[in-house]
Parts: structure tokens; C-alpha cells; sequence
């Protein structure tokens, strides 16, 4: 075999050729690159395609352009919707402060997300699935909206929560995690310009802020120390036989209401109450005698979640505060010395659940009938009662998601929707200023003079499902740079319909 020597010319030795290697190895590209931009395309166009959220719709799941705050008093940080035009101050979602619009900062661009496309060709829709759609009545746009109601269905909305054909729709866990939004976060507290927690005289006065105080506060008779190692950790020591009591006393008269910290302030006036709520802290019990439990109230019934050191976790209700019926108990082996454990107590979607580290609780609760039930008007009761020694540490107070069905065309309360075949019901997880089913008032555009329903999506126009947020508040190296450097803390998986309980 005889190898070309590097001096010699290709066409020497094959004249056939009539192009050089430069020009064969430049057209060698080209072709790699047409097949990768076709594959890539096919690819877009039949299995993944990214989009970004344009508005609120969906926040704070899913955020649109918007302003990235740190509250100037506690320290917690939230979201502005681009959509305010700073007529109200932002208020800080944990303490309440009223924020200087002029302090808002550098605007913050929409989540950008996958989607996947094919998903639909395989399996069908799952309720509470985050879909892109084509919007009915202009097929030109594309809309991001939760899957609320399938094919064949009648949806109906009360006191916030989903109901199909009459029974209550529960959320499935990782759905639901997503959905809480914080009413107080004990982590966060009023800061001095010297790095340390401020004391009431300190944080001075403001025509439009009140002085902060803990909204947790000690009943008659009861000892704990809301200050046990500075003031983000509640001690307990009383070793005895009596039940010590902490009461929250919100401090913003809306503060069990449904409203939003993205949202204007405006549009956050005269909502609904929310007594669809979760109690969580991080435990360290003091011994293997002792108890804590949190206590929600709604609707006048006042239900309990108690975990007993000794290793039994109880779920508890009384019309009153004193009598009490008990639920359901689960007795376990517990491992001492005791390291602490994530405590978490919710009544949510008409279902108690209790969790204590891995350890789960729960008791469905039956709802009355739809005609029969009374909103809830007032406060909901919350406490944290304890006997014994222990530490609470990251108390956090949350609601549920509520979805508003005043104001709207549909469902109405006594006027539920039925879908028909092929139609599906969507919401918005930012209820109050979401464009979504509950509001079109025009019938759906189709190909060829075909009209859908109003207030539906037809399959036709499902486009995909929303899984992962792959860009969201990228840092800035400069401020008058383009945000550039990846923020991971914010991708994160978009969770959707599944069979795992919460």
C-alpha cells in the first residue's frame, strides 16, 4: 500500500475529484450542521420546546417579568409582578412592611421553561398537570394555565377549593408543596444596621409601617421562651403535666386572606379568607417525656396534630376548645437521643395530615354538601401547645392556594361547568388577576369556521406539559450587565398530576 506523501497534491492523484479537501471538508460541515438544525427542529417541533412565562399568571409556580425584593425590615425576599404600576407599595409577605417603590430594584425577566410536547400523543391529560395551550378565542398566542377539570366532568369551585362531579378534589403532595404560600416565617426578623435583631423602640416610627412584635404570644399561665437562643428559636422547659399554650395574633389584618405578595395592592383588597392551612417547625425534643402539638381551626371545629415523645403521633378534633374526639393514632419505636425532627400539621382539601420525619398521618375529612356548607368569615384559630422540654426552630405558618369564584363567568357557586368530550378546565395558580377558563367570554376558534365552547380548552389545542424550569433570576456580574450567571436554586421540576397522597 502505498501512502500520499503530505507534499503531494490530491488532484495528481485522483483527477475524478474536482474539488480540493478544504472546500470537500467545508461542504462536510455544512451537511453535519443542516442534519443537526433539521434534528433540532423535529425535535423542537415534535418532542421539547422552551418558552418563557410572559405574565403572573401562574406565580408564584411560575413567575413573568418581575422584581426580585429582600423586605427592608425582616429580611425576607419575594416577588413583584411587572404588571404593578407602583401605585401601592410591595408589601413583605411574612411581617407586612410597606416597601419604598423606589427600592424595587433592576426588573427581573419570566421563567423560562421545557415543555414537553408528545407527552399528550401517549397518555392522556392528568388533572392539575401545568399545560401550554393555544388560547381559544386567538389560536396566534400561547397560554400556561393548571389543569383543573377532564373530559366528561362537572367542575365547581367553594371556599377556594376544586370540587368534581360533587366530591372535593385533593392535590397531589408534590402539587401541593408548591402551592403554600407563607402567611409568617419566624426565620425572619426585624434587623438592626449593626447586623443584629432590632427591639421594638429600634425599629422607629413610619406613617405608613407599624413596629413589629412576634405575632406568636404566650396564652395565661403558659412559659415559653420565644427568645430561647435568640428570637428565630421557641424553648420550653416545664417538665410538668400542664399544657403550655402559644397563640398566633396576626399582625396584618389580611394575613389569612388570599392574597398575593406578586400581586398589586389593590388587588389584593377585600379577598376571601383561607383557612386551608399548615403549621411546620423543626422539633428537638428535650427527653422521652414531653408532647407537641399545633391546632388549626376552621369553620368553628378545631383540629389537632400532636406528636408525643414517647413515639405516638395523634390526629385529634373538638367543637370547642376542651373536649376532644380522637381521629386516628400511630404508635413507632423512637430513637433517642433524641436529633429532632420536621414537624408538620395541615388541614387541607377536607384532609388532616400529620407528618413528623418520615412518619405520616392522615384522616379524610367529610365535607357536607356543597348547599349546606357555611364559608369561613372570620380568622382561623392557630396554635403551638407543648409540655415538657423542647426547641422549635423555622416555624413557618402557611396557606393553601384559593381559587376565587366571585367575579367571574364560570363556575359560579350553584352553577357548576360540564365539560364535554375533549374539553378540559384550566386555572391559574395566581387566582385573583389569572386570565383562564372561569373568565373567556368568547367561544374558541377553530379551523374552517369551528367554534369550541366558551370557558374550555379543546384537545385540540393542547400543546404540552410544563416540566422543568431551566432559567430563572440569573445573577448580574455588573448591574448594568445582562444577567448571565445561572441561578440553580431556582430550577426546579414543575410537579403535576400523580397518585402520591399528600
Amino acid at each position: 500500500m502505498k501512502f500520499q506523501s503530505p507534499s503531494e497534491d490530491v488532484s495528481t492523484q485522483y483527477p475524478y475529484r474536482r474539488r480540493s479537501t478544504t472546500v470537500e471538508s467545508i461542504f462536510n460541515t455544512f451537511d453535519w450542521l443542516l442534519v443537526a438544525l433539521i434534528l433540532a427542529l423535529l425535535f423542537r417541533a415534535f418532542a421539547v420546546e422552551a418558552f418563557q412565562i410572559p405574565t403572573g399568571s401562574m406565580a408564584e409556580t411560575l413567575k413573568g417579568a418581575h422584581w426580585h425584593l429582600r423586605c427592608l425590615r425582616c429580611g425576607q425576599p419575594y416577588d413583584l409582578g411587572a404588571e404593578s404600576d407602583m401605585l401601592g407599595k410591595p408589601v413583605c409577605p411574612s411581617c407586612g412592611y410597606k416597601q419604598p417603590a423606589n427600592e424595587v430594584g433592576v426588573l427581573a425577566n419570566g421563567d423560562r421553561i421545557f415543555v414537553n410536547k408528545c407527552i399528550y400523543q401517549f397518555s392522556n391529560p392528568k388533572r392539575w398537570d401545568v399545560v401550554v395551550f393555544k388560547n381559544p378565542s386567538n389560536p396566534q398566542e400561547n397560554y400556561i394555565k393548571r389543569l383543573i377539570g377532564l373530559p366528561k366532568e362537572s367542575i365547581d369551585i367553594f371556599d377556594g377549593d376544586i370540587y368534581v362531579n360533587g366530591r372535593i378534589a385533593r392535590k397531589p403532595r408534590n402539587v401541593q408543596k408548591e402551592l403554600w404560600m407563607p402567611i409568617y416565617l419566624n426565620d425572619y426578623q426585624p434587623m438592626g444596621s449593626a447586623g443584629r435583631f432590632q427591639r421594638e423602640e429600634e425599629q422607629g416610627e413610619d406613617p405608613d409601617n407599624t413596629v413589629w412584635t412576634c405575632p406568636f404570644e404566650n396564652e395565661p399561665n403558659s412559659h415559653w421562651d420565644l427568645s430561647a437562643e435568640g428570637p428565630t428559636v421557641f424553648g420550653l422547659n416545664e417538665p410538668g403535666s400542664e399544657e403550655q399554650d402559644l397563640v398566633f395574633v396576626p399582625r396584618r389584618p389580611d394575613a389569612f386572606r388570599a392574597t398575593y405578595a406578586y400581586n398589586e395592592r389593590y388587588q389584593n383588597m377585600n379577598q376571601p379568607i383561607c383557612s386551608d392551612l399548615m403549621i411546620r417547625f423543626w422539633v428537638e425534643p428535650g427527653g422521652k417525656t414531653g408532647q407537641v402539638e399545633g391546632m388549626l381551626e376552621k369553620n368553628g371545629t378545631f383540629y389537632y396534630g400532636r406528636y408525643d415523645f414517647s413515639g405516638q403521633l395523634t390526629l385529634e378534633q373538638s367543637t370547642h376548645e376542651g373536649s376532644r374526639t380522637k381521629l386516628r393514632t400511630l404508635e413507632f419505636n423512637p430513637e433517642f437521643p433524641p436529633g429532632g425532627g420536621w414537624f408538620e400539621f395541615a388541614n387541607v382539601d377536607h384532609r388532616l395530615v400529620l407528618r413528623f420525619g418520615s412518619l405520616r398521618l392522615s384522616y379524610d375529612l367529610d365535607p357536607e354538601e356543597l348547599e349546606d356548607r357555611v364559608r369561613n368569615n372570620h380568622n382561623p384559630a392557630v396554635k403551638i401547645l407543648g409540655r415538657g422540654t423542647m426547641r422549635l426552630r423555622h416555624i413557618g405558618l402557611y396557606r393553601d392556594i384559593y381559587y376565587l369564584n366571585t367575579g367571574v363567568l364560570r363556575p359560579r357557586p350553584g352553577k357548576p361547568v360540564t365539560l364535554d368530550t375533549d374539553e378540559f378546565f384550566v386555572c391559574g395558580d395566581n387566582s385573583p388577576i389569572s386570565s383562564d377558563g372561569r373568565l373567556w367570554a368568547s367561544e374558541g376558534i377553530g379551523n374552517n369556521g369551528k367554534r369550541y365552547t366558551k370557558g374550555v380548552v379543546p384537545r385540540d389545542f393542547l400543546m404540552g406539559k410544563a416540566f422543568f424550569v431551566y432559567w430563572s433570576d440569573a445573577f448580574r456580574p455588573r448591574e448594568y450587565m445582562m444577567p448571565i450567571i445561572p441561578n440553580f436554586q431556582q430550577l426546579h421540576v414543575i410537579y403535576g398530576g400523580s397518585d402520591e397522597m399528600y
